[in-house]
C-alpha cells in the first residue's frame, strides 16, 4: 500500500499529495506520470507525477477535483493508503540545452511542468516560465516555479494577481522582446491549442503534454487516441507530449467531453451516497 506522507490544499479543489512511493521516486524523470487506484472498487485515473525525493521515498501528486475518484483522492488524510500506484509511465519529456524556454502552465498543468522547468534549467537553459489561472487563488506551486525560472510572468483572467489576461498575451510579449528556441505547454486543451497557433505564427517548436485524455495507462484500452500530424497516436505510450503544431486540438476537446454527462450523473449519486 502507497501511504499518503503529506497532503496540501492549495484551493477548494486543488490539492497536492506527497506519497511513499520509493521505486518510482528512483526512476522518475520530467514528463512521467502514474496511474493510481483508491481502492478496490475504484477506477484508474492518470496523475504526471509533480516531483519526487529519492532519499525520503516519496512523489507528489497535485490533484483537482473533477469526477468521483479525483474528490476521494482530494480528501485523503495523512496515514491514508492508496491501493494501486503504478508508474513511471509515458515517454519523459527531451530535455537539452536549446537556449531560452517558454515554459507555459495554466491551472494544475503548472503541476507537470514544474519538474520539465527544473530539468530545463539544469540543462543549462534560459528558462522564462508563465504561469496562468482564472484567479490569485488558483495559481499554484509558484515559489517552486521561481526556484528554476530566470523569469516568471503571472497572468489572471480577472486581473486578482499579476496581469490581467490570458496565458498567450504574456507568451507573445516574451517572444517579441527575445528569441525563444523552445515552448512546452501544459494546461486546458483549450490553452494549449492557442499557445500551438501563437508560437506556431513565430515558429517556435511547441510541445504540449495530453495526459489528461489516457485512461488506463498501458494502450490497451485505446481511450486517449489523439491525431498528431494526420496519424493516431495514444497518449499514454506514444506520450504524453507531442508536437504540439501537429497536433488536432479540436479533436481533442471534443473526445474529452464525450462522456461529461455520464461523469456528472456519476457526482451526483457520489454526493446522495455521502449525504444520505
Amino acid at each position: 500500500m502507497n501511504e499518503i506522507i503529506k497532503v496540501e490544499v492549495f484551493s477548494e479543489n486543488v490539492v497536492k499529495l506527497v506519497v511513499k512511493a520509493p521505486r518510482i521516486a528512483r526512476s522518475r524523470k520530467p514528463g512521467h506520470f502514474i496511474i493510481l487506484r483508491i481502492d478496490e472498487h475504484g477506477e484508474r485515473i492518470p496523475l504526471t507525477i509533480a516531483g519526487a525525493d529519492e532519499k525520503a521515498g516519496t512523489i507528489t501528486l497535485v490533484a483537482q477535483k473533477v469526477g468521483v475518484t479525483s474528490t476521494k483522492l482530494c480528501e485523503m488524510k495523512p496515514g491514508d493508503q492508496i491501493l494501486d500506484l503504478v508508474g513511471p509511465l509515458g515517454k519523459a519529456t527531451h530535455i537539452e540545452k536549446v537556449g531560452t524556454v517558454l515554459a507555459c502552465g495554466g491551472g494544475v498543468g503548472v503541476a507537470p511542468l514544474l519538474p520539465i522547468v527544473e530539468g530545463f534549467k539544469k540543462a543549462g537553459n534560459r528558462v522564462v516560465t508563465i504561469l496562468a489561472a482564472r484567479s490569485k487563488d488558483l495559481i499554484i506551486l509558484e515559489d517552486e516555479i521561481r526556484q528554476w525560472s530566470d523569469e516568471v510572468i503571472i497572468m489572471t483572467d480577472d486581473g486578482s494577481y499579476g496581469r490581467k489576461g490570458l496565458v498567450t498575451a504574456g507568451a507573445e510579449e516574451v517572444i517579441r522582446r527575445e528569441q525563444v528556441d523552445e515552448c512546452i505547454a501544459i494546461g486546458p486543451a483549450v490553452m494549449m491549442k492557442f499557445t500551438s497557433l501563437l508560437t506556431k505564427k513565430y515558429e517556435i517548436p511547441t510541445q504540449a503534454s495530453l495526459n489528461a485524455i489516457m485512461v488506463d495507462g498501458t494502450g490497451m484500452c485505446g481511450a486517449c487516441r489523439v491525431s498528431v500530424g494526420g496519424q493516431t497516436r495514444f497518449t499514454c505510450v506514444d506520450g504524453p507530449e507531442f508536437d504540439a503544431h501537429q497536433i488536432d486540438f479540436d479533436e481533442l476537446m471534443l473526445r474529452l467531453g464525450c462522456y461529461r454527462e455520464e461523469e456528472k450523473e456519476a457526482f451526483e449519486r457520489y454526493h446522495q451516497s455521502v449525504n444520505a
